[in-house]
């Protein structure tokens, strides 16, 4: 059972200016149609730019946090991994065994070896899942925050350069967009230089 696995990118889209909405009232009944009066309504000038948050995972060129945190991840869930991956060697073996042994040995200790084995195999069941529920608990623990850093640092990024909406394209579907509208490079180092990689996590309760 592979216990490591990729951590999904995260989809950051920032407040999207909403344009007033004019209601007109009906006239009375019998009343004379009015002409509405003009009203001069101010229309935003919206500023967009493209971020694609895949590339946050680079493992070289992305947000150095992730990188941390990964390794903090895989580094405390290696015991179970390596017992998981003794557990599955033993059950290999042992089926191996009986497949070699079952035209020649006695039926009553081929029977043990199977029930062995179907025990064997309940038990890296139960690991396995205890392991991989244990993991979901810890990455979520471990990497809201980091989550949370980014939202809040791509709102005070796209505050300071005018930026009314920031789409990414790593979820939205895009026919074009221009090169200049990507921040992406420009975020991730930003980001980077105010957040060390080696910032502390937080080591689970035993």
């Amino acid at each position: 059972m592979k216990i490591n696995r990729l951590i999904a990118a995260f989809a950051f889209v920032l407040a999207v200016c909403a344009l007033p909405i004019m209601a007109q009232t009906k006239p009375a009944a019998g009343a004379p149609a009015q002409t509405p009066a003009q009203t001069n309504v101010a229309v935003p000038e919206s500023k967009i730019a493209l971020i694609y948050s895949d590339a946050f995972l680079d493992s070289k060129a992305g947000i150095a946090r992730f990188n941390t945190l990964v390794g903090t991840l895989n580094r405390e869930f290696q015991p179970r991994q390596t017992e998981l991956q003794g557990l599955q060697k033993k059950i290999q073996d042992l089926t191996d065994d009986i497949t070699k042994t079952a035209q020649v040995a006695d039926p009553r200790t081929t029977q043990t070896k199977q029930d062995q084995l179907e025990q064997m195999k309940k038990e890296f069941q139960r690991k396995g899942e205890d392991a991989q529920a244990a993991y979901e608990r810890r990455r979520k623990e471990i990497f809201t925050p980091l989550q949370e850093d980014i939202g809040k640092a791509l709102e005070v990024y796209a505050k300071s350069h005018n930026i009314n909406v920031i789409i990414d394209g790593s979820q939205v579907p895009l026919v074009y967009a221009a090169d200049a509208l990507d921040i992406t490079r420009a975020f991730i180092n930003d980001f980077n230089s105010k957040n060390p990689a080696t910032a502390a996590v937080t080591t689970p309760p035993k």
